[in-house]
């Protein structure tokens, strides 16, 4: 019950994340076209881009990087995965999963407090809190985490690594 419980918040809030940070780059992409548009088109160049766009790829990465966390893709120890098999697996995964979950707690601990600590300055040009870019790493650090629990604890990751592997066998 409580996997299933992991699973179905890790698939909504997982896609959810993944989805705002694909929003995050197209509207860094489009802002980045205007950007050279007003610059070089109309000789007027925009003071609010800039910043813009850096704040969206910062949301961009921290928010996307909960997706590669669900699949796998990072601080993952590949070699000695692939000679391990069976319990010595369990037990390298359950201490990927512990230090990732660790490393990830304290992007959140010191994520909050260094928001805090720039709540009271703007951002140049687009006159919003600087915490608010600062935000996205605990915010991104926190879906990590459910995404670090989910990978750990789903029983179809375990399926595809076994056929993944007779794959790698027959080849």
């Amino acid at each position: 019950m409580i996997v299933r419980l992991i699973l179905a918040a890790d698939r909504f809030l997982t896609g959810l994340a993944v989805l705002a940070a694909m929003l995050a780059l197209g509207a860094a992409v489009a802002i980045g076209f205007w950007q050279i548009v007003a610059r070089f088109v109309l000789a007027q160049p925009s003071p609010w881009s800039e910043v813009a766009i850096q704040l969206l790829v910062a949301w961009m990465v921290f928010l996307g990087a909960a997706g590669a966390f669900r699949t796998g893709a990072a601080v993952s120890v590949d070699l000695a995965r692939r000679a391990s098999s069976g319990v010595t697996r369990l037990v390298l995964d359950g201490l990927i999963a512990v230090s990732s979950f660790a490393f990830l707690g304290l992007m959140v601990w010191q994520g909050i407090i260094i928001a805090q600590r720039v709540r009271f300055q703007n951002l140049a040009g687009l006159d919003i809190p600087v915490s608010v870019a600062y935000a996205a790493l605990p915010a991104g650090a926190a879906f990590c985490m459910l995404a670090v629990l989910a990978r750990l604890v789903d029983p179809q990751t375990r399926r595809d690594e076994a056929d993944r592997a007779q794959l790698d066998a027959q080849v």
